[in-house]
């Protein structure tokens, strides 16, 4: 066996540097956040954009100033969805004014001042049938605020004088803004043209196209914390258990992720922590707060005697969570931690709000759900997907793997964040048993 040369293990690895980036930020400008590697894309783009392309079906444009990775949605409910700078999700209205800019901008000229630019978004949503929720109002101006914010920060927009934040200031403040049109036509990556409604925006953005299942999985394997089995179709768990050990070895060489695979699903592992917009465990009272839940619920709810039908046994992939425990569960943990551990006075006055957030991040991390029809059921599929298994060929049945119905269900991803009791002997003959408490990571 030829072991590789240094100069092969350099390049694998300027590569693999090039593509992570791209995962984690499809847009990266060249005076931008990263502009130190902007030259990697730059020297590999061939390379990069033939295997997002054979790999997740994304589009690579690299440009002399920028590098667009066009992705492709997964579905409603699946998006990574975009936050103010306190943390609070973007509301419809603030998609609303973020599009409606985009709309504005791509035909603009290089600078306009920061009033203009306003009016003329005002002239657009008005154009659009769109009404704006008073943006001449505090509450309206703070929401376009962050909709140009976070223009800001994708380099669309440039603060040449003043800041876009001037827009919300009692006296109206003005600013001088420069404007990347070339940016801003290529922010959008979903087919708009063809779509009739939001719905079926996002519906079109999902379709995988002639990659069919394997496209699918594998971006279901790179843009989420973990993959359950019932959350494919019958073909695309039949091409993941033929082809999972191969795909692991390539997901490592591509982007340095290793492959977790149970008997409820798969997982990417990031060793070194840095492509997710999610952490778990995590700092502050909402990721405290969803640990302990999540851990006080798996102790609780852990099915008994769970296993795999290959072996005879019954798969589990989810357990309901009904919402009299959680609420019980969540409480005892504010009595218990949140003084103590200094969680946020708002949350602790106000548990439904604590409930939301907490309950929003699980679902997120893909600890907890919905119960409602999934995707092995039909559900959110494109029109003419091909959702069988090659004939003769038996995949999983994960019929029944999660409660139906209404309500929580706690999946089994969650026991990976459950604390373990390992009951050791004593070293020292005559000693009473050591027991230790372990978190896995």
């Amino acid at each position: 066996m030829t072991l590789p040369s240094t100069h092969d293990v350099a390049l694998a690895a300027e590569r693999r540097t090039a593509a992570r980036l791209l995962l984690a930020h499809p847009l990266v400008a060249s005076d931008g956040p990263h502009a130190d590697l902007f030259p990697l894309i730059r020297r590999h783009a061939d390379w990069l954009g033939k295997r997002f392309r054979q790999v997740l079906g994304y589009r690579l444009l690299v440009d002399s100033s920028y590098a667009r990775l066009f992705k492709a949605g997964l579905g409603a409910g699946s998006g990574h969805r975009l936050e103010r700078s306190t943390g609070t999700p973007f509301t419809p209205h603030t998609y609303a004014c973020l599009a409606l800019a985009l709309s504005v901008l791509v035909t603009a000229p290089e600078q306009m001042l920061l009033s203009h630019l306003v009016a003329d978004i005002r002239a657009a949503s008005a154009d659009a049938g769109i009404e704006l929720e008073g943006t001449g109002r505090a509450a309206g101006k703070r929401t376009l605020v962050a909709a140009l914010r976070q223009l800001v920060d994708w380099g669309v927009l440039i603060e040449t004088e003043g800041q876009v934040a001037a827009l919300a200031q009692e006296t109206s403040g003005e600013a001088l803004i420069t404007i990347d049109r070339e940016l801003a036509r290529v922010v959008v990556a979903g087919p708009l043209s063809q779509a009739r409604d939001g719905a079926d925006l996002v519906r079109r953005a999902a379709d995988p196209g002639f990659g069919g299942p394997r496209t699918y999985v594998r971006r279901m394997l790179v843009e989420t914390p973990v993959v359950h089995l019932d959350e494919l179709t019958d073909s695309e768990r039949d091409w993941l258990r033929t082809r999972q050990r191969r795909e692991a070895q390539a997901f490592s060489e591509l982007l340095g992720l290793e492959m977790e695979i149970r008997a409820e699903g798969v997982a990417l592992v990031d060793p070194e922590e840095e492509l997710t917009d999610l952490h778990l465990p995590g700092t502050g009272t909402i990721a405290q707060a969803a640990l302990l839940l999540a851990e006080r619920l798996v102790e609780r709810l852990r099915p008994q005697e769970p296993g795999h039908p290959a072996t005879g046994g019954t798969l589990v992939i989810g357990v309901a969570a009904p919402d009299g425990l959680v609420d019980e569960v969540l409480a005892g943990l504010v009595a218990e931690y949140g003084q103590r551990s200094n969680w946020q006075r708002g949350y602790l006055e106000d548990l439904p709000s604590l409930r939301e957030a907490v309950l929003d991040l699980l679902v997120r991390m893909r600890l907890m759900a919905r119960a409602g029809r999934l995707r092995a059921e039909g559900e959110g599929l494109p029109e003419g997907y091909v959702d069988e298994a090659l004939e003769g060929r038996t995949v999983t049945d994960v019929r029944g793997a999660r409660p139906s119905g209404e309500g929580w269900v706690l999946l089994a991803a969650a026991a990976r964040y459950a604390t373990q009791i390992t009951v050791r002997p004593a070293t020292s003959v005559g000693k009473d048993t050591a027991v230790q408490e372990e978190l896995p990571l």
